[in-house]
């Protein structure tokens, strides 16, 4: 299968990205102290409800029925988006993608564009395609302001900043044109929403991606806690909506499900303080021309893995980012693609569709497979049986001429002969002769693969065969 053009943010491979951000010891800091913030904040939120259980299995069981039938929703959805003065466009990649929207917005002849905060139009990479165009494309949620005029890339699927203290954006902010006079978080909010405010008035093009999008009613929803959406959705002339085809929903009822899982689960708040709905065009009300890029990018190709399939039901709360221990310890970045984290490492390779490529290979390894994903993810991912299935997957890709191919062969013929595994084990005992302590620190090659990060346990001097024979005959 063919690389899809996922957009892949310049890191090396996990291992070698994680072990140079466990060094920044600033970036660590910053990472527990926001994680164990949300992740507190999140406990009590869903505490709160008796049935979020039952809400867990609803969500699972909806994600599941569109992805059973998405052909049938997503013709559903194109139909009442056009009744409604609404134009449909299909995108097979990210290059289709940004080819579409670039076209639109030089048709309404701007070179800037605003942008409500899009997992999709990251993916995609379409602010580099825009640039490429000669179009701007402004950020204005906060947080991906920060990055933006940062030149940094994102780190989490929420907060994008997370990675980010005070001081550090407040020097960011200093080529705003009314920078912020301290690192006070009502200073740096207010140099934002001056800076913001400007690009708003005079936008006539607004991007969004979109949190659902209801086949029935040909509705969009965005959520988000800013209000720098609902200015983008209803102030400029023309709005332009790119679309994960998984992020539709087969019935208006449905979001009674979701808006109580999503907000719970991201930003640990009863209901998001901006939801925004929207269906086609309304004369003399918000924009007058209204596009929804629905975008495949590997997505159906995902959908025809039985058990990777599963990763198409998450609806971007992040709550498995705050619980990995993994995550925690690296950041984001180290992951090397738009999507961090658990459901970063599961996604990402999946939508970029290649576990040749090395990058992509090392990303379901980037787990310690806990389990603490799985149980607070609001539709129900088994992150972990993913996990273990892609690297089945990576060691399938890779044949059987690699070292540990060769190692599980030779293996396998010592395990398939009793008298093989018995002196296989009267040679292991052996070992206890470099043991210091108690354990094992320093194997020659290729044993010291493995105690270069960890120690092993000394071999018994006497198997439990030679021990059973010799006590019991």
């Amino acid at each position: 299968m063919g690389r899809n053009p996922v957009t892949w943010l310049g890191s090396p491979t996990f291992p070698d990205a994680a072990r140079d951000a466990l060094g920044d010891t600033q970036l660590r800091g910053n990472l527990r102290k926001a994680t164990t913030t949300i992740r507190g904040k999140r406990e009590s939120a869903v505490a709160e409800l008796g049935d979020w259980e039952e809400l867990r299995r609803a969500g699972e069981s909806v994600k599941d029925d569109v992805l059973a039938n998405l052909d049938t929703y997503l013709e559903r959805l194109e139909a009442a988006v056009t009744d409604r003065g609404g134009v449909v466009h299909w995108a097979r990649d990210a290059e289709e993608a940004n080819r579409i929207v670039l076209d639109l917005v030089q048709a309404e002849d701007t070179d800037e564009v605003v942008k409500v905060k899009s997992m999709a139009t990251a993916e995609i990479g379409l602010n580099e395609a825009l640039a490429d165009g000669g179009v701007n494309a402004i950020e204005t949620d906060l947080a991906e302001v920060i990055v933006q005029l940062g030149d940094d890339r994102p780190s989490h699927i929420l907060v994008p900043a997370i990675h980010r203290n005070r001081a550090e954006i407040k020097e960011i902010f200093a080529q705003m044109p009314e920078p912020p006079t301290s690192d006070d978080p009502h200073a740096l909010a207010e140099a934002a929403r001056k800076y913001l405010r400007r690009k708003f008035l005079s936008a006539k093009v607004a991007i969004s991606g979109a949190n659902f999008g209801v086949a029935d009613t040909g509705s969009i929803v965005v959520v988000e806690s800013e209000g720098n959406g609902r200015m983008c959705l209803t102030l400029p002339e023309t709005l332009i909506t790119v679309m994960g085809v998984e992020k539709v929903l087969p019935r208006w009822q449905d979001l009674e499900v979701f808006l109580q899982l999503l907000p719970r689960s991201s930003t640990a708040e009863r209901m998001n303080p901006y939801t925004s709905t929207w269906s086609g065009v309304t004369p003399g009300d918000g924009p007058q021309k209204f596009h929804l890029v629905l975008l495949d990018n590997g997505r159906t190709s995902t959908l025809a893995d039985e058990v990777g399939r599963q990763a198409l039901r998450c609806i971007r709360c992040s709550a498995c980012l705050n619980v990995c221990p993994v995550y925690e310890r690296t950041g984001g970045q180290a992951y090397g693609s738009v999507y961090p984290g658990p459901i970063g490492a599961i996604l990402a390779p999946q939508l970029a569709g290649d576990l040749h490529d090395e990058q992509a290979a090392s990303l379901p390894y980037a787990s310690s497979l806990c389990g603490a994903c799985y149980e607070v993810c609001p539709v129900r991912i088994n992150i972990p049986e993913v996990l273990t299935h892609l690297r089945a997957e990576v060691v399938e890709a890779k044949g059987k001429r690699t070292p540990e191919a060769m190692a599980m062969s030779a293996a396998a013929w010592v395990f398939g002969d009793r008298r093989r595994y018995e002196a296989a084990q009267k040679a292991g005992s052996l070992t206890r002769f470099l043991a210091r302590d108690g354990t094992l620190s320093s194997l020659p090659w290729p044993g010291s693969k493995w105690t270069d990060t960890r120690d092993a346990p000394v071999v018994p001097k006497e198997s439990f065969r030679a021990w059973w024979r010799r006590n019991r005959g």
